[in-house]
């Protein structure tokens, strides 16, 4: 037995007759009282994990593609929750791209493979060779956590961030209250078609204005990353073929090149919404140039990012949920000096 008859009646807050007569069968111990000690030995174990994991360093790798700012984003919010797991002594290690092919993300989920990571958090876009290599992190004892953007048909223990669906349909809502009731075309700025969670948020956004707004028509927009000098030639060719388009859904970020393509054609922008309340973000909004912002909170993401890890070692108790959806805000120019700032990286 790994615990001594004393050390569960300590924890149970029973005798240890009692203890005795429940673990041997020595006689009738109340049905209340035998929980209590089961409970006593599950904690015990709960204990006896954390304390073998708190003499140990845990690295776990944070692999993203995705712009800077947003890593920037997730990077704050993921140091920022660290303290809040001691005494597990957590380290993190980043590997963070804005441009980067599948192959070599493969390699570097290889690499984390072959590191001894404890867990890996995820944000790329949703390729098979990609999913393989959750599989076989999965294999080798290493949890994968899909944050934002999800791999579903992966491995991966659990899916952590915005319900992406419901998101657009959000920004749907807003758009036609917004707009005109007259057909025009609104513009979907997407990062890149790979991405499963700007999917669902496009596929949420066109759902809803079919069967609420049938009058606005969409014009996708992707392959600019998120990142500005894609992003604006994107744009601006778009605009140049579709001068009818005055109003924006941006899924994906870049948000300050859409602005310019729309000023550099002298272009009046009715109605434009975005996602993620970085700095670039936070500026158009207190400048006016943006409508509003759907954000999430990503320090809960992070937090219930490690507690899944922890949880699939046996380190904490609890089961894994596979589908931990954020808290959704929208944020407008008249309540953004009520969102706090995001906290500094530790």
């Amino acid at each position: 037995m790994k615990f001594s008859i004393k050390q569960i009646a300590a924890q149970a807050g029973v005798s240890k007759a009692t203890v005795d007569r429940a673990l041997h069968q020595r006689g009738k111990v109340h049905q209340q009282t035998l929980r209590r000690i089961e409970q006593a030995l599950q904690d015990l174990e709960n204990q006896q994990r954390s304390g073998l994991a708190s003499g140990r360093t845990l690295p776990i790798d944070v692999v993203m593609h995705t712009p800077q700012r947003f890593s920037q984003l997730v990077t704050d919010a993921l140091c920022s929750q660290l303290s809040a797991f001691v005494p597990f002594r957590i380290t993190l290690r980043f590997h963070i791209f804005e441009q980067i092919g599948t192959a070599e993300l493969q390699q570097v989920l290889e690499r984390c493979r072959s590191q001894g990571s404890y867990g890996v958090i995820l944000k790329v876009s949703d390729e098979q060779l990609l999913n393989d290599s959750v599989g076989l992190l999965q294999q080798q004892g290493i949890p994968v956590v899909t944050i934002v953007t999800d791999l579903p048909q992966s491995r991966r223990i659990s899916y952590i961030g915005m319900d992406n669906r419901a998101a657009g349909r959000t920004a749907a809502y807003l758009m036609a209250r917004w707009l005109p009731p007259q057909p025009q075309r609104v513009a979907v700025v997407i990062s890149s078609q790979g991405f499963r969670g700007e999917e669902e948020r496009e596929s949420g956004f066109r759902q809803w204005l079919r069967e609420r707004a049938p009058h606005l028509s969409v014009v996708d927009i992707s392959g600019g990353l998120g990142v500005y000098a894609p992003t604006l030639a994107r744009v601006t060719e778009t605009l140049r073929c579709h001068p009818d388009i005055h109003a924006v859904y941006s899924v994906g970020g870049g948000n300050s090149a859409i602005v310019e393509a729309f000023s550099r054609q002298q272009r009046p922008l009715a109605a434009f919404i975005g996602h993620d309340l970085d700095q670039e973000n936070r500026q158009l909004l207190a400048q006016e140039r943006i409508d509003a912002v759907i954000d999430h909170d990503l320090q809960r993401d992070a937090r219930n990012a490690f507690q899944a890890i922890l949880q699939h070692h046996g380190f904490v108790p609890g089961n894994i949920i596979t589908h931990a959806f954020s808290r959704v805000s929208v944020v407008t120019p008249f309540n953004l000096s009520m969102v706090d700032e995001p906290s500094a990286g530790v």
